[in-house]
């Protein structure tokens, strides 16, 4: 049972947790010792961090901080004494504290950010980062992103920069994304001069949206277009100095798998792009 936390007992194995469930407890931010150790111990009731090495297969000397991060979250009580003895949480109860301190740890982390950003740590922050740029080459701003919601936080930044205008080609998945995600955006931009542009197939399951978007952009349809089928994928162009093009089809793609690529190239973004997004506009129809 490949992934399952297992222990030889005499001349047998025993299943102390299955590989649906070792997954499922990575899924919600568990590494693998603490997933381990916490099965294990789950399974004795309380026990020492070294009879818990024998049957996790984690390091003794792994054993206590691994532990303790695992009683910082909820999921185990410490009795000190000589030798330590660790307790099992029970997993509704663990989970329910879990919940409660990752929402503390992050209102936490949340608060220090914002302290810093309005204190002298920032201005430092972006002198240094302003420094850089100056001797950074335009090829060098350039990366991939993978996964839907990393896509969509690089895609916020940009638009937050824009100055002049936003250029948008989007797909269906990607228009009702956007329309269901950064309308409070779209409005502020749009009250700050940014022209927003959004080209997009409008068909029955996108037609609501386009009209949403339309209150702060421009929205026409690409779908009376010749060939369009050959072009539609997402582009976003930010004032002809940076564009972001999906390098997957996100409607046969799982989101985390998601790929797209970034760069700040103005060459790429004014001289090639932008002339082939306003070529495609002049054919299509206006979203009233």
């Amino acid at each position: 049972m490949h992934g399952a936390l297992q222990r030889t007992v005499g001349c047998g194995t025993m299943v102390l947790a299955s590989s649906k469930t070792m997954d499922a407890l990575r899924a919600i931010g568990l590494n693998k010792y603490q997933r381990n150790l916490w099965a294990a111990l789950l399974s004795r009731g309380a026990s020492t961090a070294g009879e818990l090495s024998d049957i996790s297969n984690v390091p003794r000397s792994r054993c206590y901080d691994v532990l303790q991060s695992l009683a910082d979250l909820g999921f185990v009580i410490v009795q000190p004494g000589k030798p330590m003895r660790y307790v099992a949480v029970a997993p509704h109860e663990a989970f329910d504290r879990a919940k409660k301190r990752i929402r503390e740890m992050t209102e936490e982390r949340v608060h220090k950010i914002d302290r810093m950003k309005n204190s002298d740590i920032i201005r430092e922050l972006q002198k240094l980062h302003k420094g850089s740029m100056k001797v950074v080459q335009p090829e060098e701003l350039s990366g991939s992103i993978k996964g839907r919601y990393a896509l969509h936080q690089h895609l916020e930044s940009m638009m937050k920069r824009s100055k002049k205008h936003v250029k948008m080609l989007l797909t269906p998945n990607m228009l009702n994304e956007t329309a269901e995600n950064k309308m409070l955006l779209f409005k502020r931009l749009s009250e700050n001069g940014v022209k927003i542009k959004i080209l997009a197939p409008i068909e029955k399951n996108t037609g609501e949206q386009a009209k949403l978007l339309a209150k702060y952009a421009d929205v026409r349809d690409v779908s009376s277009i010749e060939n369009v089928d050959k072009i539609l994928g997402h582009c976003v162009i930010v004032d002809g100095n940076e564009f972001l093009m999906g390098l997957t089809d996100d409607a046969k793609t799982h989101p985390t798998q998601d790929i797209a690529f970034w760069t700040q190239s103005s060459h790429a973004s004014s001289r090639f792009l932008e002339p082939v997004y306003d070529m495609v506009w002049k054919q299509a129809k206006p979203v009233k």
